[in-house]
């Protein structure tokens, strides 16, 4: 892999270099070729597998639900001679601890960035983003409960989640929780860097990433910001509850029932970008969403204010309700999954880069059965493990994902 694709993953594209060129070379739908782009942390000298094969192996077994080292092991024993050589092992196979010895070593920024490359590339073409094909990126951090660092501290990583196709498009690994906001903007380089532009792109963060560093980073690099304002920002938060809301008409309202309650939301959006408007840069709309929802006869209310870089013309009320309610993405259909289904909290990894390199797995595989159409990632990971040869010449195929 060259300097330079690894410069443009882990720092941004560097002045006069293609970043989206270079990762168009590297990224390849055949698994195995894809992961020929990923640096060998191993000497010359003794190697016996090859890379590729090697993680392409830990890659199937996570899609196949394991969710540990040791359980990664024992998928690899148990494979046929006829999968193990269309996953380049010729004869005798790595032991799990082989594998775990390797794994650590791999740079997880790296592995998830040439991963995120392959899901990419199987997909079908995107259609030409507009007013309703709006590229939609959750950005959200999540604690690895069961690892720890050398030093005792837990791991921490910062997401971004393409709330269409379910693959996460880049991590970063951060000390702790106060650290996440200094780690957007190197975020934001690893999603340009796949991106190429974040033109036509919407970040939706939480509260905590109502930061005026970050409306300018989104913004320079093409993109737009819509994020939720709380008491952590005391100003501005006082700005946007003294707006004359009860002047502004309902934009949008939405009724929805289930699981034994009743959910009404309403949307109301008003223009800011005036002489006098808010004091948060870029900003073009207020946004408020109020919540109202009955459960066994109590009805509570809530409401919740939104900043949003996008005029009303590109940007209308019921687009607004959406774009907020996909920052839960992040949070109900790939974090959940990860601790529920693939079992990560419990997870303790500790050494090396054993813990972000096996959340990049559990996040490979959540996006490769999204982008399969697969809701329920439980049942698709019992189905492919039950079919190793159908999930194998899935992954080795050129074939685009339909």
């Amino acid at each position: 892999m060259p300097s330079s694709l690894i410069d443009a993953v882990r720092l941004g594209p560097p002045s006069g270099i293609d970043a989206p060129a270079l990762l168009r070379e590297y990224e390849q739908r055949d698994l195995l070729r894809a992961l020929t782009a990923v640096p060998d942390p191993r000497r010359r000298r003794g190697v016996r597998y090859r890379l590729a094969s090697l993680l392409a192996v830990a890659v199937c077994a996570v899609l196949a639900g394991a969710s540990t080292f040791a359980a990664i092991g024992d998928w690899v024993a148990d494979l046929d001679e006829a999968a193990r050589r269309q996953l380049g092992f010729a004869g005798r196979i790595p032991a799990g601890s082989t594998v775990w010895r390797f794994l650590i070593r791999i740079d997880a920024q790296v592995l998830q960035a040439v991963l995120t490359g392959w899901l990419r590339r199987r997909l079908a073409a995107r259609p030409t983003a507009g007013r309703k094909d709006r590229v939609v990126i959750a950005v959200d951090g999540k604690v690895l409960r069961g690892a720890r660092l050398p030093d005792g501290r837990q791991v921490h990583l910062l997401s971004a989640y393409d709330t269409d196709t379910g693959i996460v498009l880049a991590q970063v690994a951060i000390a702790a929780k106060s650290n996440e906001i200094p780690a957007f903007t190197p975020l934001l380089d690893q999603l340009q860097a796949h991106l190429g532009s974040l033109a036509g792109t919407i970040i939706v963060a939480d509260a905590l990433h109502a930061q005026v560093g970050h409306a300018n980073a989104v913004n320079v690099r093409g993109g737009q910001l819509m994020v939720t304002v709380k008491a952590n920002q005391p100003t501005l938060y006082a700005q946007l509850k003294q707006l004359p809301w009860a002047q502004v008409p309902v934009g949008h309202r939405t009724r929805d029932r289930g699981h034994g309650r009743r959910e009404t939301r309403t949307v109301k959006a008003l223009t800011v970008a005036t002489p006098g408007g808010l004091g948060f840069p870029h900003a073009q709309q207020a946004v408020r969403i109020t919540r109202t929802r009955t459960t066994g006869g109590k009805t509570t209310r809530e409401t919740a204010y939104l900043i949003a870089t996008l005029p009303a013309d590109t940007a209308q009320p019921d687009q607004l309700g959406d774009w907020a309610r996909r920052e839960w993405h992040i949070e109900n259909r790939l974090h959940w999954v990860r601790d529920v289904t693939l079992a990560e909290d419990a997870h303790q990894a500790r050494t090396g880069n054993g813990p972000a390199v096996a959340a990049v797995l559990r996040n490979t595989a959540i996006g490769y059965h999204r982008s399969n159409g697969e809701t329920n990632i439980a049942r698709a990971t019992r189905r492919v493990n039950r079919r190793p040869h159908d999930l194998i010449n899935a992954v080795t195929s050129t074939t685009r994902t339909q």
